[in-house]
């Protein structure tokens, strides 16, 4: 007869069975008051993309991650929401700062890299794409159902052979009667097989610049694959393009999108958000780390009355504080437009340096407990490897920076 907790409770050893640990409640983690200063419209933002985490994310995310779905329920949610515009102007909707903006990006990653990349992707790159660079008429047709969710966009510049070398890039736009014929191949790309649009980076055959133009996906010619096997942001699809004469007419390329410099200025407008994403996922990391080292008891007391658990917390909030605070008033600086490419750059590789640090920290506090994804910060340990990549590597970053030093620039 097997012991029970009913028929055999002096039988069962105590202590033998784990709690169930409470380890996704949002904490005061702002030590330095890095944002008390927020408005009062940036912070329902804020709290607005909080209670989505808490009640629409949270509680499904990790399955999702596991089995590689993209829950597009929660994407339209996002949308619902006006939490899928990383700030860009749509006719119909409210103002939002860019420090509203970093909140949001901050809380979504604070839930979970896949679906702040949703945002980064939909809002901060292909809406982005299409406010700067294309015109009136173009705005209107795509910017409000790309707002509400409804119309999913890709941003496609990486390729294949071209990542941190993207100024490089070798696809191919060749001028024909009404408009143009791609040619070539695109590789990481959000949403790039979900049935929306991309905006698609290519050279043209005409002057040799860089043009930007917006595909639909259902286009004769274009491929979407999906990205399988990643070990990272696993609830967004990613997918490997191929563009094999694909026309577009003329209507969808994008007026001002003319050489890379046009490129560069979307990324640029995108790189202090990436550095809002960092510190979202550093926060979750430092908030599992304290409520688990809380709850869970070792040697007849919680791991939290350790002398060294509490050291190396002090330790987790001291790097989190230092970048809260950095993210703030790099974003203050870019509302003012005096924010400058070094500092984007500084902001981003300080940020996600900072987080893998916070969350190897975190994962090792918790033992072996710290890889199984329904403790939380297995995921975010992983994706903060992609976040640290993506958008510019940590390399590419310092390269940045140390040409704003030395005045030399070490690019090839």
């Amino acid at each position: 007869m097997t012991a029970t907790p009913e028929t055999g409770a002096n039988l069962f050893p105590a202590g033998t069975v784990e709690p169930d640990y409470v380890l996704d409640e949002a904490l005061d983690t702002d030590a330095a008051g890095a944002f008390d200063a927020v408005s009062e419209t940036d912070r329902e933002h804020w709290m607005r993309a909080r209670r989505f985490v808490q009640e629409d994310l949270l509680p499904v995310i990790a399955e999702h991650w596991d089995r590689s779905e993209y829950p597009l329920d929660l994407v339209r949610r996002l949308g619902e929401l006006d939490l899928l515009r990383d700030g860009v102007a749509v006719d119909g909707y409210e103002a939002m700062s860019k420090t509203a903006a970093g909140l949001i990006s901050m809380e979504l990653s604070r839930g979970d890299g896949s679906i702040a990349t949703v945002s980064g992707v939909q809002g901060g790159l292909a809406m982005r794409s299409i406010a700067m660079c294309g015109s009136e008429e173009q705005r209107q047709r795509w910017l409000p159902r790309m707002a509400t969710g409804e119309l999913l966009g890709a941003f496609a510049l990486t390729e294949p052979t071209h990542g941190s070398d993207s100024v490089s890039l070798e696809t191919r736009a060749t001028p024909v009667d009404g408009g143009w014929l791609l040619n070539g191949e695109k590789k990481w790309i959000g949403n790039g097989s979900m049935g929306g649009i991309t905006v698609v980076w290519a050279r043209s055959d005409e002057d040799g610049q860089v043009r930007g133009f917006v595909v639909p996906q259902e286009s004769e010619g274009y491929t979407g694959t999906t990205i399988r096997g990643k070990l990272a942001l696993r609830a967004i699809h990613q997918a490997h393009l191929r563009f094999d004469g694909v026309f577009v007419p003329e209507e969808n390329a994008l007026p001002a999108a003319r050489s890379f410099r046009n490129t560069a200025d979307v990324l640029f407008a995108t790189r202090i958000s990436v550095a809002w994403g960092a510190v979202g996922h550093a926060q979750a990391c430092y908030e599992t780390a304290v409520q688990y080292t809380g709850q869970r008891v070792q040697f007849g007391r919680p791991l939290a009355a350790s002398q060294i658990v509490q050291e190396r917390l002090a330790r987790m909030l001291s790097e989190l504080t230092q970048i809260q605070l950095l993210v703030a008033r790099m974003t203050e600086r870019e509302e003012t437009g005096r924010l400058t490419a070094e500092q984007a750059s500084l902001a981003k590789y300080t940020s996600t340096r900072t987080a893998r640090s916070i969350a190897a920290n975190a994962r090792d506090l918790m033992g072996g407990n710290g890889i199984l994804i329904e403790n939380r910060v297995a995921r975010h340990f992983a994706d903060i490897e992609a976040l640290h990549t993506y958008e510019g590597t940590e390399t590419v970053q310092a390269l940045i920076i140390g040409r704003g030093i030395t005045g030399i620039s070490a690019f090839a």
